[in-house]
C-alpha cells in the first residue's frame, strides 16, 4: 500500500489511505502536550511514518503537498467581537493569504486519488497580528489522539491486512470516518468545499469570558456532486485549473465563516467527535478568494500554516493536536527550506 495519493477505487485499503494522508493536518506530536520522552513520539518518528517508499517530496511539506496559492480578504461583520478580542473580528477588511490543497504525500498526486481536500488561510490584522488556521472537508476527524494517528499511518503502511483490523478494534472511532470518506460525495471544485477546523480554540471575549469553539467556511458556490470516475477524466490537475478558470471568468469566490460555542459537556479534546448540530453559530464574516496564484515563488509557498499562530483572543484549548500539527509543522517547515534546492524535484512538479 502506497501513501503517494494513488488511491485504490474501492475498499478498507483505500479508506485507510485517505485517513492516512488526512490534511491540514492532523499530525502529530506536541512538545507542549508532555509527551516528550523516550519511546514515545516525536515529530521526527511522525514525519517517517508519513514517508511513502519512495521517500519524501524534497522541498515540499510532508502532507498536503499538492496545492495552490491564493490571496484576498476577510470582511468581518463585528459580530464576532462579542466572542473575541481578536481584532481580526472587528468590523473591517483584513489581508487574507491562503493555500487550496489536497491531503498526500505526492506533489504530483491525480486529483481525483485524493479524498481529503483542505485550505490554509492567514488573516492579518491592520497592526501585523496574524491567525494561521489550517481546515479540511471532512465534518470530523479519523481518530482521536495524536497517538491513534500516528498508529494509523503505521497500520495502514502494512502489508497483513491484519495490521489495521487491530488498529480498528482499537480505534472504534475510525469507523465514522471511513463511512464518510465511502459515502460522502465528491466535488469538482475546491470552491465547492466546506472547510472546518475540527479542533477545539478558546475565545475570549472583553470582559474576559472564556467560551470553547471550533469554525468553519462554508461556500456561497452550490456544491454540484459528481463521480470520481467523471473526475478522473477531467485530468489529473483539475483542481488547481478550475478554481483559477472559476475566478477569471466569475469573480471573486466567497466562504462565510460560522463559529461554533460549545456547551458543558461537549468533547473539547477529541476532533473525531462532532457537536451537536443545536449548538450557538456565530457567522463572524466572510473569506473573499480574490486571486489564484501558483505555489513555486507564490505568496504562501513559505508560509507555515501553524494552527498555534493565534491573536490575541484565541488561544488553544485541552485539544492536543494544535500542538501537536505545531511541532510538527515545524520540522516539516525546516526539511523542506533545507531542500530548497529540490523543489520542484522533477521537471513536471506543478507549483
Amino acid at each position: 500500500m502506497s501513501l503517494s495519493g494513488k488511491l485504490p477505487r474501492a475498499g478498507l485499503g483505500s479508506l485507510v489511505l485517505i485517513a492516512a494522508v488526512l490534511g491540514g493536518g492532523v499530525v502529530a506530536f506536541a512538545y507542549t502536550a508532555g509527551w516528550l520522552s523516550p519511546g514515545r513520539l516525536t515529530p521526527e518518528r511522525m514525519i517517517e511514518a508519513f514517508a511513502p517508499p519512495s521517500g519524501a517530496a524534497l522541498g515540499h511539506r510532508r502532507n498536503h503537498a499538492k496545492g495552490i496559492c491564493f490571496t484576498g480578504t476577510f470582511e468581518a461583520n463585528g459580530n464576532g467581537a462579542e466572542l473575541s478580542r481578536a481584532k481580526v473580528f472587528e468590523q473591517g477588511r483584513y489581508q487574507a493569504l491562503g493555500r487550496f490543497n489536497l491531503g498526500t504525500t505526492d506533489p504530483n498526486a491525480v486529483d481525483a486519488t485524493v479524498r481529503v481536500r483542505g485550505l490554509g488561510l492567514q488573516i492579518t490584522a491592520a497592526d501585523g497580528e496574524e491567525w494561521r488556521t489550517a481546515m479540511i472537508n471532512p465534518p470530523f476527524f479519523a481518530v482521536s489522539t495524536p497517538q491513534a494517528f500516528h498508529d494509523l499511518l503505521i497500520a495502514s503502511g502494512k502489508k497483513d491486512p491484519e495490521a489495521m483490523k487491530a488498529f480498528i478494534a482499537a480505534n472504534p472511532e475510525f469507523s465514522a470516518f471511513a463511512a464518510w470518506a465511502k459515502t460522502a460525495p465528491w466535488t469538482g471544485s475546491y470552491a465547492e468545499e466546506p472547510y472546518h477546523s475540527l479542533n477545539s480554540f478558546i475565545f475570549t471575549d472583553a470582559k474576559g469570558r472564556d467560551r470553547t469553539v471550533r469554525w468553519s467556511l462554508l461556500p456561497s458556490a452550490q456544491p454540484v456532486p459528481v463521480s470520481q470516475a467523471d473526475l478522473e477524466k477531467r485530468g489529473p490537475d483539475y483542481l488547481e485549473q478550475e478554481i483559477t478558470e472559476r475566478i477569471r471568468a466569475a469573480g471573486p469566490l466567497r466562504w462565510t465563516m460560522v463559529t461554533t460555542v460549545a456547551e458543558p459537556g461537549d468533547p473539547t479534546a477529541d476532533p473525531s467527535k462532532a457537536w451537536p448540530e443545536n449548538r450557538r453559530k456565530v457567522q463572524v464574516g466572510t473569506l473573499i478568494v480574490q486571486r489564484i496564484e501558483p505555489e513555486r515563488d507564490g505568496p504562501c509557498r513559505d508560509v507555515n500554516f501553524d494552527p498555534t499562530v493565534l491573536p490575541q483572543g484565541i488561544r488553544v484549548s485541552d485539544d492536543p493536536f494544535p500542538a501537536a500539527r505545531s511541532s510538527v509543522y515545524r520540522r516539516s517547515y525546516d526539511l523542506r527550506a533545507a531542500e530548497a534546492k529540490d523543489y520542484p524535484r522533477t521537471g513536471t512538479a506543478k507549483p
